[in-house]
């Protein structure tokens, strides 16, 4: 019998990149978690991901319908349909009074790719990049997995979980930033900068040279001041935004980037060979999307009555202690009266309450074991029927 040859018998004993080891998204884990439960045929009510109940907007679907019947939908330009790069473009003045130019907009497979081609194109393998903690477990996640070093910024209460222009100074200093990366509304905690505050971490950006990368994913979902865009006070900021959120195309993956006109062609080399187009059918709903704002908008107000209810009722429930909720679709709770182990408490509340919630730990690995997130993005009836389930496990925790 013959042998295989020795470099084979090494291939497959070989190990996985270190640039692979990076921890899990446990957000989709508890997502499975909660599948399997379901699989067996129990209820279970979703605030684990940060997913909009609804589909996406009707002008979206009739617009991909037309499509299906009239054209081949092939590949696109690597930056995107023309006609759509046109329309995001027009959104800048729509909200924020910018005129942005359209060759500046990439259209993306969704943010996740966005913010893929922007580590790229902006850090070099080992350059340190500032993230503000708790916040987006794939930020530092898809920097670790390039070669990059993710470095937390800590936020607390006293500045609403969100950085301050001295902190960020501060870090810039320490750490030798190339970047900062910061959402508002962020996610986990829901909480906004206010313009003055964006304004001067901008300016502390500018002053030493440090890319600014907003992850502008939630606006459109305020609840009191708008979102301001970074745009409106760096205009070499790098803006990432995508359709699953507002435009509830989660699973459409479909999203874009505003970027400086130089960086436009290095971008497109990059999404040329790693992608080499946004997906044609996404790109043709995406913009049947803008013709269904009046439909977006009553889903905002689906998710402000969401927010108002869980404001009043989860402190009934044991979770008092919830971090302001400005805009996005979470409330940010610390459960540190109840527990000190955010994982083990999400699943317990999984396997007892049938309610599925994300453990901080996903979003601050030194502080997360006192917090969970929960989304409010489902419908209100599974809002409700969520917080009776809670305030029952709660007085009968078993």
């Amino acid at each position: 019998m013959a042998q295989r040859p020795t470099h084979r018998l090494a291939a497959l004993a070989a190990a996985a990149s270190a640039r692979s080891e990076i921890p899990s998204f446990i957000v989709m884990d508890v997502m499975r978690a909660a599948a399997a439960a379901e699989a067996e045929g129990r209820r279970i009510v979703h605030m684990e991901v940060g997913q909009p109940g609804t589909s996406a907007p009707r002008a979206a679907r009739d617009a991909l319908k037309h499509a299906l019947d009239r054209e081949t939908l092939g590949y696109t330009l690597a930056l995107g349909m023309e006609p759509l790069r046109a329309r995001i473009a027009r959104l800048y003045g729509d909200w924020y009074g910018l005129d942005i130019a359209p060759s500046r907009i990439v259209v993306t497979s969704g943010s996740s790719a966005a913010f893929v081609l922007a580590f790229l194109a902006l850090f070099d393998v080992g350059e340190a990049v500032g993230l503000p903690s708790p916040g987006y477990p794939c930020y530092r996640h898809i920097l670790s997995a390039l070669g990059c070093r993710p470095k937390n910024i800590e936020t607390g209460l006293a500045d609403r979980w969100m950085p301050t222009p001295e902190g960020v100074d501060d870090a810039i200093a320490r750490h030798d930033l190339a970047g900062l990366l910061l959402a508002s509304p962020a996610n986990p905690t829901g909480t906004m900068l206010e313009p003055e505050r964006l304004a001067a971490i901008a300016d502390v950006c500018r002053a030493r040279g440090v890319w600014f990368v907003s992850d502008e994913i939630y606006h459109g979902l305020t609840y009191g001041m708008p979102a301001r865009s970074a745009l409106c006070h760096l205009d070499d900021a790098i803006v990432i935004n995508s359709f699953s959120k507002y435009f509830s195309m989660t699973g459409w993956r479909v999203g874009w980037m505003v970027v400086p006109e130089r960086l436009v062609r290095p971008i497109e080399r990059l999404a040329q060979n790693l992608y080499i187009s946004p997906p044609a059918a996404s790109q043709v709903a995406a913009l049947g999307a803008f013709d269904g704002l009046d439909e977006l908008e009553a889903n905002r107000a689906v998710y402000a009555a969401n927010r108002e209810l869980l404001l009043r009722e989860m402190p009934q429930a044991g979770f008092d202690r919830i971090v302001p909720a400005d805009g996005a679709f979470y409330l940010y709770c610390d459960i540190s009266g109840l527990s000190v182990d955010s994982l083990a408490f999400t699943r317990r509340m999984l396997d007892e309450a049938g309610v599925a919630a994300t453990p901080g730990l996903d979003f601050d690995e030194a502080r997360g074991g006192r917090f969970v997130r929960f989304s409010y993005a489902g419908s209100t009836d599974s809002m409700i029927e969520a917080i009776q389930r809670l305030k029952a496990w709660r007085i009968n925790p078993g």
